[in-house]
């Protein structure tokens, strides 16, 4: 095993020492000051030195930074097992093939991105060579976050060892057809190759650590032992500055994952230009995740740059290097030797002498060509030390050029990322460069050729032995066979279909409850993964810290101030609740973990988040369409839902259009309960559907969103009859009628449908009883317990006419025969029921919070957004007047009498 502490002694060494007596004076002090007084006075006495000599401008690494050179020396470079020559062809192969698919595409005008790959081919050769294990390995193989624009270097890998063809190839963001390939990592489209979706920047790293979280979660609490698998995330440094790409820093530092492998591809630029243009970015970097706690292993140099370090005797190359700004490193890239002579070496006396010892093709070596990112045997020595290290996750902060091999038309100009193709002729200079065995009249009719060794060639079995050795293909994703998680005791469900009685309970406690009695189930409770974000006791959740524990790698350390009490806080190794503080996004990466354990690792687990309704779409609706993405499986359950429950918080707490962001998603089944029978019943379903035996037609690789409600309120028991739980699964079924209801209508009432969902349907209760009261009205309650689903029935069933089928909705379905007009109710702005309205027959109004949330009273937030019980009579006697069933006056009245 490496020592760190060596690395790090050993990277000084590079640097000149002019008197090294002198230096181990020094040296020899501080041994004996840590001798005679202990080390904390010797600690004292380094802090106060650094201080003096910053304060005297003296020039120094800052405490977080080291010099601007390689961690691992030449010298300590372990050799790399197999044959070096034959991986350089095969990465030849691969970065020509790249290339060749995104120019052979362009023609189509569908995109595609070449200086990634380029920049990066080493960096993911090495690791499939030698480091990244595949799903045959020990635990579950490595999972590979990989950076999105470098995909078609990891096509054109496939493409050589058999597992893509050159149709696949030429289908590159053609997918239309069926046999195309997605632009970007995307398990959705091409789920046997892909794991995790990474092009939405700063997801991916922010999910590989939790990542990595989550697999030691699993390990400790003895579901699976993952312990030897391995997270890798490739990222450009770019990409850095997305803030969800450094927000988990710190937790994966704490935690000590030591599982987990930041690779940064620091080819100093990102879209536009440079990523630090005056600055440098790598030095950024290294100092933000040296501060969290991290291991940091800079590979910046290539082997040409030992000549002109041995040169160095007076530290002017180092001190040179460090104060050269990234953009004027890129320029260098691109200039000639005469221009880097005035300029880098021009800037000290000492350099300029060095240069006279430098021909001009060393310093174009140096300078346009050899960087520690491009070689296998400095990138071989950064993975090995980097699983070497324990105690600390690894950041590798490899310098590369973007673009590299591909031309002087690409390599670090500021535009390569938009640039699509090569030239026959640049193809044929890169072709000469990489000794690649291709004929010029292999350019037919001036289109460039694929290039394949042969299926049986040396290159295409070594590569296939080299995965064999690491447990199969890479990057690869395999879900198991399927087997169907036993269903969980129905009493758990039955106990809410007699409702509350006279007791209040709010819907959000229902929930809780039910999860309680789920996760005691012996055959699936120890598979929830119950995950809130610092708000368990908003949501009556404490009484789970003792009986399931919240995970915790550390255990508990220390005793609970509340020890004495029954609901203590309590920690454990093994503990089953993931408490991550106020972090949603922390949470919801959480989630996507668990989510899809059913394939990373062929264990199902069954994740419910539970959040501030407010706090999760709109702040984390990318994650969620990353969980979309990434065929993610468990509940949501945004809870303080609505825009008029929560009394007091105002319009920063207020929901009232979660379930529009969430309609936009395909993945998310979206459900706004109004009662606890109703929560049952979509729970047992959802379990059914993810985890059980789906439905001929049903895709299981969905997740649900229910919105639930911290208003305390009776829970009636769930209505007989036939139809009802398809009804509240399929988003509508009539609660009751004004008959059932105990009303008796005067002959020939006027009749009205009221639909309302979540709390609402309580303001449509008392509005049906005071409609026929004070206004002889008959109004019938509909319990609409999912308008996206109502919507998407329908949008099938146009799609089922276009085709020649006759299908009615459900929503149609449901309402035939229905009389009067539908007026529909919810707490969210109107946009949410209006989703169904062109397909409802009757005539239709709808009432909903529209606007800001403000901090009142609930009765009097609903007054201001007229959606409160006298508000639906108001509305159902217009709706009626409209018909001449009601007198015009009557909605005059009603104003005046309400107060409205």
């Amino acid at each position: 095993m490496t020592d760190p502490n060596a690395i790090q002694t050993s990277a000084l060494d590079q640097l000149p020492d002019r008197d090294p007596e002198e230096t181990a004076e020094w040296q020899a002090s501080l041994d004996a000051v840590a001798k005679a007084a202990g080390p904390h006075r010797a600690a004292y006495l380094m802090r106060r030195t650094l201080e003096r000599a910053e304060g005297a401008g003296i020039a120094l690494p800052k405490l977080l930074e080291t010099d601007y050179v390689n961690t691992i020396p030449t010298t300590a470079e372990p050799a790399v097992p197999g044959d070096e020559a034959m991986e350089a062809r095969i990465t030849a192969w691969n970065r020509w093939n790249a290339a060749a698919m995104v120019t052979r595409g362009s023609k189509y005008g569908v995109g595609g991105h070449i200086a990634t790959f380029a920049s990066a081919a080493w960096l993911y050769e090495t690791g499939f060579n030698h480091f990244f294990k595949g799903k045959e390995a020990d635990g579950s193989g490595d999972q590979l976050y990989i950076q999105g624009h470098a995909s078609p270097g990891i096509y054109a890998r496939a493409f050589l060892d058999g597992r893509l063809n050159e149709s696949h190839l030429d289908n590159f963001r053609q997918e239309a057809g069926g046999n195309g390939l997605p632009s970007y990592p995307h398990p959705r489209r091409l789920p046997w190759l892909w794991e995790f979706p990474t092009v939405s920047m700063g997801l991916g790293p922010l999910s590989a650590i939790y990542q990595a979280r989550f697999n030691r979660y699993l390990t400790h609490r003895g579901i699976k032992d993952v312990s030897a698998s391995h997270v890798w995330a490739f990222l450009g440094d770019g990409e850095m500055d997305e803030p969800e790409s450094t927000a988990a820093l710190a937790l994966a530092a704490r935690e000590e994952l030591d599982n987990l492998t930041f690779v940064i591809n620091c080819n100093l630029q990102r879209l536009d230009g440079p990523v630090r243009a005056n600055f440098k970015i790598v030095q950024e970097l290294e100092a933000q995740f040296r501060g969290a706690g991290w291991n940091v292993i800079k590979t910046l140099w290539g082997t040409a740059w030992d000549e002109l370090f041995r040169l160095d005797t007076t530290g002017a190359l180092v001190r040179r290097l460090r104060e050269v700004p990234d953009a004027q490193v890129q320029t260098y890239q691109t200039r000639d030797a005469a221009y880097i002579r005035q300029d880098f070496f021009g800037a000290d006396p000492a350099l300029v002498e060095m240069a006279k010892l430098l021909s001009d093709d060393k310093i174009l070596e140096c300078f346009h060509l050899s960087r520690g990112g491009h070689e296998a045997r400095k990138v071989y020595a950064a993975y090995r030390a980097a699983l070497a290290h324990k105690g600390a996750p690894t950041v590798i902060l490899a310098q590369t050029v973007k673009g590299h091999t591909l031309g002087e038309g690409f390599a670090s100009k500021n535009a390569n990322h938009q640039m699509k193709k090569l030239t026959v002729d640049e193809f044929k200079t890169m072709r000469d460069l990489l000794e690649l065995p291709i004929s010029d009249s292999q350019f037919v009719d001036g289109v460039v050729p694929y290039g394949h060794p042969g299926a049986d060639s040396p290159e295409v079995r070594y590569l296939q032995e080299r995965r064999a050795a690491l447990g199969g293909p890479a990057p690869a994703r395999r879900v198991h066979p399927v087997v169907p998680l036993p269903a969980p005791a129905e009493k758990a469900f039955a106990s809410f279909d007699k409702g509350s009685g006279s007791q209040n309970v709010a819907t959000t406690m229902a929930f809780v409850r039910l999860v309680k009695d789920l996760v005691r189930d012996k055959e699936t409770g120890k598979r929830w993964v119950p995950i809130v974000p610092d708000e368990a006791r908003t949501f009556g959740m404490e009484s789970l810290f003792p009986s399931l524990g919240i995970y915790s790698p550390k255990g508990q350390t220390y005793e609970p101030v509340d020890r004495d009490q029954l609901m203590y806080y309590k920690e454990a190794k093994n503990g089953q609740i993931l408490n991550e503080g106020i972090t949603e996004a922390g949470s919801m990466a959480d989630f996507i973990a668990a989510s899809t354990s059913y394939a990373t690792h062929g264990e199902a687990m069954i994740p419910f988040y539970i959040f501030y309704s407010m706090f999760g779409w709109q702040r984390t609706a990318d994650q969620m369409w990353q969980l979309g993405d990434q065929l993610g499986r468990g509940f949501l359950v945004g809870a303080t839902a609505g825009r008029t429950t929560l009394t007091g918080e105002g319009l920063q707490h207020a929901d009232g259009h979660s379930p529009v962001i969430a309609a936009t998603n395909p993945a998310a089944l979206t459900y706004d309960p109004a009662f606890a029978y109703e929560i049952a019943v979509i729970v047992k379903d959802g379990l059914r559907r993810m985890y059980g035996e789906a439905a001929p037609g049903e895709d299981p690789n969905v997740f649900y969103y229910l919105t639930v409600y911290n208003e305390p309120l009776p829970q009636p028991a769930k209505p007989s009859g036939l139809g009802i739980d398809e009804g509240i699964v399929k988003g509508l079924y009539r609660f009751n009628t004004a008959e059932s209801a105990g009303i008796t209508p005067v002959a020939n009432a006027p009749r009205i449908q009221l639909l309302g969902s979540g709390t609402a349907i309580h303001w449509v209760l008392e509005a049906q009883k005071l409609l026929a009261e004070e206004w002889g009205v008959a109004a019938d309650v509909w319990s609409a317990t999912s308008w996206t689903e109502l919507r998407r029935d329908a949008l099938e069933a146009d799609a089922a006419l276009l085709r020649g089928e006759e299908r009615v909705p459900y929503v149609r379905q449901a309402l035939q025969g229905a009389e009067g007009p539908v007026l529909a109710v919810s707490d969210y702005m109107r946009q949410v029921p209006d989703q169904i309205a062109q397909w409802v027959e009757q005539d239709w109004s709808s009432l909903g919070a529209d606007g800001f949330g403000l901090s009142d009273t609930r009765e009097a937030a609903r007054r201001h957004f007229g959606v409160d019980a006298q508000s639906v009579v108001v509305a159902a006697l217009a709706q009626l007047a409209k018909r001449g069933e009601v007198k015009a006056t009557a909605v005059k009245e009603a104003r005046e009498k309400y107060g409205l």
